[in-house]
């Protein structure tokens, strides 16, 4: 009797989507969100070749050229939307298909967006160490200075009217606030269906309370100094997208100086934010330590994902969500 397939899954996966996949293949569950650990890659391709892994899949870990010289590696999967830490290239030229998870954190992202805006607008972070550090102590002259703004009625500006600037963009509608964004890659009909207005970046800036950033890899900031400059007094600036997209560097002047109210950041070059940081420090500023798409329905998104298509590549059929589509030639069309 011929063995099942064997399944490596290194990425946090629901228990529905593993009892799933257990019905196809043997499965090895070690998610680095519970072994807390990443492999190094070259050993990582060593394991696949000597446990005869049919199918791996990753989240945070790479797969490197390596990887794919596995002569019993089947199907390769990354639990995100783009997979720049998987050699496609290679990937492709072997004809192993990598999956991935297009919009499994959309939602995710566009909400913690939107929390920053109530947390910046209300001063959440320095209240609750007010009231938790023990000065609160008089209701009269204390409530002047946490006094804040309501996002209703607001003007919100999202910069890159993707997927994820598109879902702020709704929900921000919903709240009562009006909304503009930039993009030039965006078709006037399609912000409009969002609910927003396509505008220049310099109107943008000086119209807007709440800059909030949903753009993809980049060279260059879209806010350097000049650009920071154009900023409204009292305006609050939100990443969630690009860690190039900001100049930090001059932000942080900025929100020290008071010429920025706040700012609320979930991206960082070189991932890490560095202890010399000029934003350590600062109490008008919010850092969270890249969290924008940890929720348990973002797992769940990306566990149905994987599954459904690890499931079809053992069938010998053609996975829908595969981030190098060239080598579907060589499946058969399937149902």
């Amino acid at each position: 009797m011929a063995q099942p397939p064997k399944a490596l899954v290194l990425a946090p996966f629901s228990p529905d989507a593993l009892e799933r996949l257990r019905a196809a293949a043997k499965v090895v569950y070690e998610p680095w969100t519970e072994t807390k650990r990443l492999h190094n890659p070259q050993e990582l391709a060593g394991r696949l070749r000597r446990e005869r892994i049919a199918a791996v899949v990753v989240e945070a870990d790479f797969l490197v050229a390596e990887a794919f010289a596995s002569p019993h590696l089947r199907v390769a999967g990354a639990c995100r939307n783009a997979v720049t830490q998987v050699d496609l290239k290679t990937a492709t030229e072997c004809g192993i298909p990598v999956l991935h998870a297009p919009a499994r954190n959309n939602v995710a992202v566009a909400e913690l967006a939107i929390s920053f805006m109530f947390a910046l607008a209300r001063h959440i972070p320095a209240a609750h160490a007010f009231v938790a550090g023990g000065r609160w102590t008089n209701p009269v002259l204390d409530y002047e200075q946490f006094r804040g703004r309501e996002v209703t009625g607001s003007t919100v500006g999202i910069i890159g009217l993707g997927q994820i600037g598109r879902e702020v963009a709704q929900r921000v509608r919903c709240l009562g606030a009006r909304v503009l964004a930039h993009d030039p890659f965006v078709s006037r009909e399609r912000a409009v269906a969002a609910g927003a207005r396509l505008v220049s970046l310099r109107t943008l800036l000086r119209r807007a309370d709440f800059v909030t950033l949903h753009t993809t890899a980049m060279e260059r900031p879209v806010l350097d100094g000049a650009a920071l400059d154009e900023l409204r007094p009292g305006a609050y600036v939100i990443n969630t997208g690009a860690p190039a997209a900001v100049d930090y560097a001059a932000l942080a002047e900025r929100l020290r100086a008071r010429r920025i109210a706040g700012a609320a950041l979930d991206v960082f070059p070189g991932f890490l934010l560095r202890p010399e940081s000029p934003l350590l420090g600062l109490d008008n500023v919010i850092l969270t330590p890249h969290l924008g798409g940890a929720t348990a329905e973002t797992v769940e998104r990306h566990s149905r994902m994987m599954v459904e298509d690890i499931e079809r590549v053992l069938r010998g059929e053609r996975p829908r969500r595969v981030a190098n589509p060239a080598v579907l030639k060589s499946f058969s069309r399937g149902r």
